[in-house]
């Protein structure tokens, strides 16, 4: 039994429950909500399937032991389980605050994820393990980094919402930020599925393994403008309707102290997690594989850079007492770190992490 049909129906079913949320956004009219939570329930439930079914499959076709098998190994895999990570977050969330105001975001962001895999024509087909991934701490180090970047991603939701009510002046450094941040990640992915369809149109299909690389590394002068122009276009839309967001953020009782604690929590989970499933496992899995327990690769010098960031963020909570807007931007600043660390350090740098191909 193929997963594709599965994934596809998890995908459809996240994008719908997100049309959903945003009709409970704007109706908050309470029935219209749990219709949106059912709908990311029953997606979830199938995208688990799907994912079940192909680690059986993955483990039967090269006969590896249950722990060796979970199928992350490359990009596709590693962005289906990212988008289950998500969700399931965004369920506990749900269930633990009682709140649906990042279903919409968290729907998608794990729809665009499946649908940038079926829309670039990205090979779904199971690829041979490399030797160096035939390894137990594979379930270990890969897996639990995964539910760490989800963790960061609901406390990046949480984060940009706090800046987003603790500040409505349009003028102010905390709006500017908050919403060029945004606009930052929304032009970057959307760049970077734009790309990818370009070369899937033309039959460039090993290009599509490096997306970015005519945009960024053989950009000319006029090229570069282009960027800037449509990067600058997308901060003023946010500008304008920023207050948008945070007037229906306020109108599903959204506060600032629920939204700084979910922050907090959110990463008090996400860091212990990463620091060690991404480093230490990591560092033993390094040494397992290549003899070396930190080679400074450009993965895992960013997933360091990434780790500082939040334990920054930690220390000035626990040691500093901060609160308010000063942690809350670190924050954001993580999570940017953490899409460079996943994403862009495979599709814009090599080293020895870029086994991740489509």
């Amino acid at each position: 039994m193929s997963s594709s049909p599965l994934f596809a129906a998890a995908g459809l079913g996240y994008l719908l429950a997100m049309v959903i949320y945003i009709a409970y956004f704007v109706t908050g009219r309470d029935i219209v909500g749990r219709v949106a939570s059912s709908v990311a329930v029953v997606s979830f439930a199938c995208h688990t399937g799907a994912f079940a079914i192909r680690w059986f499959a993955f483990s039967q076709m090269y006969n590896l032991g249950f722990f060796q098998s979970i199928p992350i190994t490359n990009l596709y895999e590693s962005l289906v389980f990212f988008a289950w990570c998500l969700i399931l977050g965004n369920i506990l969330v749900e269930s633990y605050y009682k709140i649906r105001a990042f279903g919409a975001l968290a729907a998608m962001l794990a729809g665009m994820a499946i649908a940038f895999i079926d829309t670039t024509g990205m090979s779904k087909d199971i690829q041979p393990i490399l030797p160096a991934l035939k390894s137990n701490w594979l379930l270990a180090h890969a897996s639990l980094s995964f539910v760490a970047y989800a963790a960061f991603a609901v406390s990046f939701i949480a984060a940009v919402l706090h800046l987003a009510l603790s500040d409505k002046r349009k003028s102010s450094g905390v709006y500017l930020f908050w919403t060029g941040t945004l606009s930052l990640f929304i032009f970057t992915m959307g760049g970077m599925l734009a790309d990818m369809i370009l070369k899937a149109s033309s039959g460039d299909r090993e290009g599509m393994s490096k997306p970015f690389s005519d945009l960024f590394r053989r950009a000319d002068g006029s090229d570069i403008a282009i960027i800037i122009v449509g990067f600058i276009t997308v901060w003023l839309f946010l500008w304008y309707f920023g207050n948008f967001i945070a007037g229906l953020a306020e109108k599903l009782g959204l506060t600032q102290d629920l939204l700084e604690e979910l922050t907090y929590k959110a990463i008090s989970v996400g860091f212990p997690v990463f620091t060690v499933g991404g480093l230490i496992f990591g560092a033993i899995w390094a040494d397992k594989a290549w003899g070396h327990y930190w080679s400074w690769d450009p993965k895992e010098t960013w997933s360091l850079i990434t780790w500082l960031i939040y334990a920054f963020y930690l220390h000035g909570r626990y040691m500093r007492g901060w609160q308010g807007r000063k942690v809350t931007v670190i924050a954001v600043i993580g999570f940017l770190s953490t899409i460079f660390t996943y994403v862009g350090v495979n599709l814009l740098l090599s080293g020895l992490h870029s086994y991740g191909t489509f």
